[in-house]
């Protein structure tokens, strides 16, 4: 691969991370002015939807040959791990009603070693030692980052039950999205993906916002699992045209496009080293918009976290040693 491929595929990786890097805080913007959590992610799944309908449009009346198109199984199996985006959403969105921004990017960051466990289940091998030694540190900066070691510090444990439960689903989307239908131009595959997202979003807003408001069978469900009724009101359309926009641009329509160009021009390994930009980006972000208070501890676990993802991606020296003589 040439010197300027590598450069592009490295540039185009680190702005997308920190462009997804910087949605946490809108979400927490969005929050303070009273929006809910359906709202937040109905408009950018929605958005999302139209903006990348409109670029597959584009694309299509300008390309100079026919673009792949996908069969039934495929189209299936899309749906299916745009669930899994759809969930990485709504419980890294619950997470932050809970919790600082820069707790809940660490939270999300879990997926490094989720993977790990992963991997290791699907091909029946354990890690080698230096993933082994990764994921005790991501776990020792994790431990710091969330400044746990403050025995005053008050935990929401709803808000770490969340992140987790995003961090798991964020970890079932790479494994599957990355390996699904790698034919197919990038705008087409997402928009599959992004309708199984959809799905799950939609449902939820009705679950715990619309259909409570006009269904009382359904909202005496709902009332098992929460008291606050406070959410459930008609849907706020001014969402759309305040936060939507900038939440379906950072969140479901450049990040994607910019991570398919990189990626492989970067290189998988070197691609999730520059990916983790979108940590420091988030806590940095929380910090100047929100005035999260962030401890010299807390950088300190983050530093460590980011470590061990260079240490967990860098190639051994039997592959050194292969690029070297090629």
């Amino acid at each position: 691969m040439e010197k300027k491929n590598i450069l592009k595929g490295v540039l185009f990786v680190g702005i997308g991370a920190s462009i997804y890097g910087m949605l946490a805080t809108f979400v927490k913007l969005a929050y303070n002015e009273g929006y809910t959590t359906s709202e937040v992610t109905t408009s950018q799944f929605l958005l999302g939807l139209v903006g990348l309908l409109a670029l597959n449009f584009f694309q299509t009346i300008t390309s100079k040959q026919k673009l792949s198109s996908p069969n039934r199984k495929e189209v299936r199996n899309l749906l299916l791990t745009g669930t899994s985006m759809g969930f990485t959403s709504l419980f890294y969105y619950i997470a932050v009603q809970y919790i600082n921004v820069s707790v809940a990017i660490v939270l999300l960051m879990q997926s490094v070693w989720f993977s790990v466990v992963v991997e290791s289940f699907l091909t029946k091998k354990l890690p080698n030692v230096r993933k082994v030694v990764s994921v005790i540190i991501v776990l020792v900066g994790t431990i710091l980052a969330t400044n746990l070691v403050n025995e005053s510090l008050e935990i929401d444990w709803k808000g770490i039950f969340w992140g987790l439960m995003a961090a798991a689903s964020y970890t079932l989307t790479m494994f599957t999205s990355n390996t699904l239908a790698t034919h197919l131009p990038v705008f087409r595959k997402s928009i599959i993906m992004l309708c199984g997202g959809s799905v799950v979003v939609f449902g939820f807003l009705f679950f715990a916002q619309i259909g409570p408001l006009y269904f009382d069978g359904l909202k005496s469900f709902y009332l098992n699992f929460t008291n606050n009724t406070e959410h459930i009101h008609s849907f706020n359309y001014s969402i759309l045209w305040k936060y939507g926009l900038i939440l379906s641009l950072f969140g479901t329509i450049i990040p994607p496009i910019l991570f398919n160009i990189g990626f492989p021009n970067a290189g998988l390994g070197l691609g999730s080293i520059v990916s983790s930009l979108e940590l420091p980006v988030s806590v940095t972000m929380a910090f100047v918009l929100l005035g999260e208070r962030v401890i010299f501890i807390q950088w300190i676990g983050i530093a460590l976290i980011l470590f061990a993802i260079v240490l967990m991606n860098l190639p051994s020296k039997k592959k050194l040693t292969i690029a070297v003589a090629e």
